[in-house]
């Protein structure tokens, strides 16, 4: 452990600081035993240290737990409650670029400079603590404390806290009087640490439950209801089941993330933010005749259409291959790249990504969320985006392109079959799928701007094509061996299959596939390929990790 660091104002040092609370190396590494009530009471003790146990308990608070959905809901909430006018604060997980992401105040990330300040202040008093049975926190313990501690800082007048994992022995479980708790859509995620099946992983996120205070799910299977219904009765305390939200709700407007499931997300958000409304005496004092007909006060109506969260749903305009922040386009922009992000990783989330990516290519790219990639300048005095994309469109081939990864913990058995079909009923096929190794670690926090080993010729790419013969295999039944295309070209330093990975890419070949050694080379082929042919726009999905979506988002701004 590398806990003697010294105190330092470097955001760099910060993140080495972080990296030392890792104790896993990589996902579903086996740890030190530590019981889960043990790891809890620690918490609890971390909040003793820091004093700021009463503070906690002052905090007005939404939890919610979940698989997925449960980052969207919280988002959801947090846009809602501040356009009611509320000082808000939002923690939630993982972060994709910089962890600062995960602390927002008023909508906005936390400053470097206030970061810094809390972060170091947590620090040396955690640090000076320490003892032999109480060492420094694992990393997600100290991002709890300091989420805490900042919104406590900032007065904030509400915190929404979304579960890190699990519920019941989470680190955000030591809140002990939240206003209102949330369950998200269960499904089978972190089986390893929650069980196998789905009503010991409910048991879990029913843990977050609190004795009276109210609780808010959502549609679930049978086993994980039951378990959720049978914890409240336990407490007795009152259960709402929220309904999807209703288009017609929406006068109009669009969700401010893209995708038929977050209307389930927003239907909980709307729910969980009128209840905390409600308990806190503010529901009467802003909203004096309620719900007119049910229908959904303008406050809220504008924070279900502004609330974003990148990673997921999200589509980014390659500025280097198209550029509206000119008058007239650069040399780079004889193409058109599209990469349509989505952090999908369970069987669930896999196929509510194909459903939204396969509705978005249909002809859905007139969406506002197309244009909230921070690489397009919409303030600039370029031509209109939406109008220069729809005289583009008409000119254009369209070809869908995979770039795919996931942990090794998951099972693409499930996923890339899941995510082929799905978009397949809905007429979407693939002309090549890309697999790669993702630039972050698991082992290292790293910021925005952190400069990431690009070691191809080392790399261990022994995933990757396990990922391409299964691919293979779903597309042309048949097993294939990939070893030798991944010989380096030493004279340019590129894999000797590019020039072939390219031409696959201008022509038909549809269904082929290849493995990259590395994101960047990845990202420079299907650049190369949409300049060397200006009537192909690639439409890019970037699913199964979101290291993946995090380490495309860090390469694409710069």
């Amino acid at each position: 452990m590398r806990n003697n660091l010294p105190q330092s104002s470097s955001y760099e040092s910060a993140m080495e600081a972080l990296s030392s609370l890792i104790t896993q190396k990589r996902r579903g590494e086996m740890v030190s035993a530590i019981r889960n009530e043990e790891k809890l009471e620690r918490m609890r003790k971390y909040v003793e240290i820091l004093d700021i146990e009463e503070c906690v308990k002052k905090l007005k608070i939404i939890h919610v737990a979940g698989t997925k959905g449960k980052g969207s809901t919280c988002t959801f909430c947090e846009a809602i409650l501040r356009e009611c006018g509320l000082q808000t604060g939002l923690f939630t997980s993982p972060h994709l670029i910089d962890v600062r992401e995960r602390f927002r105040v008023n909508g906005l990330e936390i400053s470097e400079d206030k970061f810094l300040r809390y972060f170091w202040a947590c620090w040396t008093q955690l640090k000076e603590n320490v003892t032999e049975h109480l060492p420094m926190p694992a990393l997600f313990q100290f991002l709890t404390l300091l989420a805490f501690k900042i919104f406590i800082d900032e007065e904030v007048d509400v915190a929404i806290i979304e579960v890190g994992l699990g519920g019941t022995y989470d680190s955000t479980n030591v809140i002990e009087e939240p206003i209102v708790c949330g369950i998200t859509s269960l499904g089978m995620d972190h089986m390893e640490i929650l069980g196998n099946s789905l009503g010991m992983i409910a048991s879990h996120k029913a843990g977050i439950l609190k004795p009276q205070v109210p609780a808010f799910t959502v549609p679930q299977f049978p086993e994980a209801m039951d378990v959720i219904q049978k914890k409240a009765r336990e407490l007795m305390i009152p259960l709402e089941v929220t309904e999807p939200l209703d288009h017609k709700k929406l006068d109009g407007l669009k969700l401010g993330m893209s995708g038929d499931h977050q209307l389930v997300n927003s239907g909980l958000a709307v729910s969980l933010c009128k209840c905390w409304l409600q308990r806190t005496g503010n529901w009467e004092r802003m909203f004096l005749n309620g719900f007119k007909g049910a229908k959904i006060p303008a406050a809220f109506l504008k924070g279900l259409s502004t609330a974003n969260l990148s990673g997921r749903a999200q589509i980014v305009y390659d500025c280097y291959t198209s550029s509206f922040n000119s008058t007239t386009q650069s040399d780079n922009s004889n193409g058109d790249l599209v990469f349509y992000l989505d952090g999908a990783h369970s069987p669930e989330s896999m196929e509510a990504c194909a459903n939204w990516f396969s509705s978005v290519v249909k002809g859905n790219h007139k969406s506002l969320n197309c244009f909230r990639a921070k690489n397009l300048d919409r303030d600039s005095g370029s031509d209109d985006p939406v109008k220069v994309l729809q005289e583009a469109e008409s000119t254009k081939l369209s070809k869908q392109i995979l770039l795919f990864n996931c942990m090794e913990v998951r099972d693409p058995h499930i996923l890339l079959p899941r995510l082929v079909n799905t978009c397949a009923s809905s007429g979407v096929h693939f002309s090549k799928a890309l697999f790669v190794p993702t630039m972050s670690t698991y082992s290292k926090v790293s910021s925005g701007n952190s400069v990431t080993s690009s070691d191809i010729i080392n790399k261990d790419l022994s995933w990757q094509l396990n990922l391409q013969r299964l691919w293979e295999k779903i597309m042309h039944g048949k097993d294939a061996i990939f070893e030798k295309d991944l010989k380096l070209d030493s004279e340019r330093g590129l894999p000797a299959l590019y020039e072939e990975s390219l031409s696959s890419l201008l022509d038909n070949n549809l269904s082929g596939s290849a493995v990259m050694p590395s994101l960047p080379l990845a990202i420079k082929l299907l650049r190369d390929c949409v300049r060397e042919s200006p009537s192909i726009r690639l439409q890019v999905l970037v699913t199964g990790s979101l290291h993946l979506v995090g380490d495309v988002l860090k390469l694409l701004k710069r």
